[in-house]
């Protein structure tokens, strides 16, 4: 199992930051290869990607989430992976993403890109892509504000609604 830490700092607000990574069907926005996320309920979401010229799709299961915290999550089927992003205000207007990914290269082609550093370079992309998408977007979305312990939803919090202006 191969291990990946990257740390990006976004021009934006804790609340907004996470309320924005838990929109996980935006993710094909800023993530290069991800074709689709399906979320499946508050804690099982369905992937597509192209992985080394290769379609996978996996299902993964959302095993802890800590409003702007952590959310940590774990394959169940499909291509093995795990990890977890956790959120840290830096100051009032600008947040920390830490996003650790574990995962299991297949396959002659995806260990010569893992040797390569080419799963690490498309992480540190995709966190680039993540700041420039939400930096760009107003107003801010509203996220999933809920809870998960140990694989277990322990509250569901709706997203407040904010009305529409100018």
């Amino acid at each position: 199992m191969e291990t990946i830490t990257r740390n990006i700092e976004i021009g934006r607000s804790l609340r907004t930051v996470y309320n924005q990574w838990t929109q996980f069907e935006d993710f094909p926005h800023f993530m290069e290869g991800v074709k689709s996320v399906r979320q499946i309920n508050d804690k099982l979401l369905q992937w597509e990607a192209e992985i080394a010229g290769k379609t996978k799709i996996w299902e993964a299961e959302i095993y802890e989430q800590v409003p702007d915290q952590v959310i940590a999550w774990r394959s169940t089927s499909g291509t093995e992976n795990s990890g977890e992003v956790r959120f840290e205000a830096v100051n009032p207007g600008r947040t920390r993403v830490a996003l650790t990914l574990n995962y299991d290269p297949e396959g002659f082609v995806e260990n010569l890109g893992d040797f390569l550093g080419l799963v690490s370079a498309r992480i540190s992309g995709d966190l680039k892509r993540f700041e420039s998408y939400i930096e760009g977007k107003s107003p801010p979305p509203e996220g999933w504000r809920g809870e998960i312990d140990d694989g277990q939803v322990q509250s569901q919090t709706s997203p407040t609604v904010h009305p529409s202006g100018p």
